[in-house]
């Protein structure tokens, strides 16, 4: 089923204005301060596991391509047929090679952002295969024709009534709008296709290098059923989910789960080390699966290769105060929230999502959130820089050409230290619309002269001394809605204005006898 277009508009401020006047969009995202906390549980009871789980992530990373080889020779060893796909055309071609030879006409699926990414389950319709998503957030969404809001829970834009009317017109009948019932009907409803389906595609939340082990991480049962009923499983499987060591699950797993819903352990954690076993009574009699690059191995080496560490918890859009407030439609984009800002860019090489790192407060909340220490708000700022760059493409096949991203660090950077911004200005000439950057001339005027006139103590006192006599004038209860040549910045948010005594006055005034100043 093609997903529409949930939140209309030309690009994500006018998405953004469109979901933030939405009272039934705004009723539904209330649902996230359950989870808004969820990422603290790991900061502050589990701290060494947060330490860990990075250190782990950049172990990968500073070896991926050996350890997806091993990977894929620890598969074939235990049976499994690996493939492997450069683009989301060749995981498609491969997914439906597999399903034409084996003649599979019904498909059953667990929730994958893989598998949305490549945009499989339409792929698979056009062929005339029934495809059903078995997560109920996923049938929801699937059913109402929309993209998931949110990686873990897909409707998290719905409301209980518009679920119930959604099911109502599923079932040809008036279910009661109760989370129990309806439940309950969709169990009822979606078991007879677990045990009719051709075919189970899932994605994976890790594998092992070592054991070639596949891992699967559900709150439902229906992971567990996609893969141990239908006699043909296929698995999506992005390069970067790879693990080194089988006991890194150990650590991965518990941070992965608190991070995303505050549980010390998912419901379901379903662990595949090949197909069906002679002797064994379920599992696949054959296991496929496709290992996805689309992009992500040309950020090795980039100031960008530290977004190949997330582990998909979704942690950064439960805190993200943009997130919370326009939900994930209004990204158009099958990553949202602060990861995805930063995803979508890059895997489609500025072909997708070129407005979406605008959309940030820079407040570091999904910085401070990340369980593996991604420093996202850094990477929001470079890659604005980037995508403004003279000459970066609408589209191209690697990321690197967006601007300048190989800066090279004179010593290893830490987690969430931030990147050393590139000596050249080059990035932040030019513009959207206008790529021999007249349009911005008079911007990088205006910074050149703010420059020179702050690279002095007397220039930066009487330029500061300037900005309290506007506050005086222009700020009410030391803001204002309006001012000269910050339209953009005024347009969706007020403006503070300096106090009105600077520091060095309140300084020389303070006190001299003890007393409290």
């Amino acid at each position: 089923m093609s997903h529409g277009l949930v939140t209309p508009g030309a690009d994500m401020a006018a998405r953004a204005r469109r979901a933030a006047a939405d009272p039934e969009l705004q009723r539904a995202l209330r649902n996230l301060d359950r989870r808004l906390f969820t990422p603290r549980q790991v900061a502050d009871n589990h701290p060494e596991l947060k330490d860990r789980a990075a250190e782990i992530r950049r172990e990968t990373l500073g070896d991926l391509d050996g350890w997806v080889d091993r990977l894929e020779e620890s598969l074939t060893r235990v049976g499994t047929i690996v493939h492997r796909a450069a683009t989301p055309e060749d995981a498609r071609a491969v997914v439906l090679g597999i399903v034409r030879r084996a003649g599979s006409r019904r498909a059953v699926k667990s929730k994958s952002m893989a598998t949305e990414e490549i945009d499989l389950a339409g792929a698979l319709e056009a062929e005339g295969i029934e495809v059903v998503e078995t997560d109920l957030g996923e049938y929801i969404v699937q059913m109402a024709g929309e993209r998931p809001s949110h990686m873990i829970t897909p409707a998290i834009h719905k409301t209980l009534g518009q679920i119930r009317d959604l099911l109502s017109a599923v079932a040809g009948e008036e279910l009661p709008e109760d989370r129990e019932a309806l439940t309950a009907w969709a169990r009822k409803h979606l078991r007879p296709r677990f045990l009719d389906a051709d075919v189970g595609i899932t994605g994976a939340n890790f594998a092992c290098a070592d054991t070639g082990t596949v891992v699967l991480v559900t709150n439902e049962g229906n992971g567990r059923l996609c893969t141990s009923l239908p006699p043909l499983q296929i698995a999506v499987v992005p390069v970067e989910k790879v693990v080194p060591r089988f006991e890194d699950l150990a650590t991965l797993l518990p941070v992965l789960t608190m991070s995303a819903t505050g549980q010390r352990l998912s419901n379901y954690v379903q662990m595949l080390t090949g197909p069906r076993r002679l002797g064994e009574i379920d599992g696949p009699e054959e296991l496929h699966v496709v290992l996805l690059d689309h992009n992500r191995r040309a950020l090795l080496g980039t100031a960008y290769e530290e977004m190949l560490a997330c582990i998909r918890c979704g942690a950064c859009l439960n805190v993200c105060p943009v997130y919370r407030r326009v939900g994930g439609h209004a990204y158009d984009a099958v990553y949202s929230g602060p990861m995805g800002k930063v995803l979508t860019p890059l895997l489609t090489a500025g072909a997708e999502g070129r407005d979406l790192p605008g959309a940030s407060t820079l407040c570091g909340a999904c910085t401070e959130a990340c369980p593996v220490e991604i420093p996202l708000a850094d990477l929001l700022v470079r890659l604005r820089a980037d995508l403004r760059a003279p000459g970066s493409p609408a589209a191209g096949p690697r990321p690197e050409r967006l601007g300048v991203i190989t800066t090279t660090h004179a010593h290893p950077r830490l987690p969430g230290e931030g990147y050393t911004w590139p000596a050249s200005t080059e990035p932040l000439v030019g513009g959207r619309g206008s790529r021999d950057g007249r349009r911005w001339a008079p911007k990088r005027l205006g910074f050149e002269a703010w420059s020179r006139m702050w690279s002095t103590a007397a220039g930066y006192r009487a330029s500061t001394a300037a900005g309290r006599l506007a506050g005086r004038l222009m700020a009410r209860d030391g803001w204002t809605r309006r001012a000269p040549f910050l339209r953009g910045w005024t347009e969706t948010r007020d403006l503070p204005m300096p106090v009105r005594r600077s520091f060095r006055d309140r300084w020389a005034d303070r006190p001299t006898d003890g007393s409290a100043w």
